[in-house]
């Protein structure tokens, strides 16, 4: 049987502490902002105990007029890269975000996280999903 050199050995066994090591230092930096997702239901027990939440619309403005839920926001996705922060000045504000079925509401709560939003909530299934009362213009 070969011999293993010694600082052969030492290496190998110094590879899994190293990555432990390593592993450990880049989880004890920030944490990643992330959205979190909740259900109709969930939004709707936030909205009628908190009145400081801000609901927001990321559909067009067409569908916005069409129908939308009392109190939101008109913010289309395709302008939160420019007017979000003049929209939406706090950053620590509580944010719930929707759309028709979920899709824009997703990478809209994606883009308000990287411009460093911190509290934003998608409401699963959009309007499509909102089983309380709606209204149009």
């Amino acid at each position: 049987m070969k011999q293993i050199s010694r600082p052969i050995l030492v290496i190998c066994l110094l590879i899994p502490f190293l990555s432990c090591a390593q592993n450990k230092q880049s989880n004890t930096g920030a944490s990643l902002a992330e959205y979190h997702k909740i259900s109709a239901e969930e939004a709707k027990k936030m909205l009628d105990t908190n009145h400081n939440i801000i609901l927001l619309d990321v559909r067009s403005e067409e569908e916005y007029k069409a129908m939308h839920i009392p109190g939101a926001t008109l913010l289309p996705l395709p302008e939160i890269g420019n007017k979000a922060v003049n929209v939406l000045p706090d950053k620590n504000a509580v944010i719930l975000v929707y759309c028709r079925s979920g899709a824009r509401s997703r990478n809209a709560s994606n883009q308000l996280v990287s411009m460093g939003y911190s509290q934003i909530y998608d409401i699963e299934g959009g309007i499509s999903n909102w089983p309380y009362k709606t209204e149009s213009n």
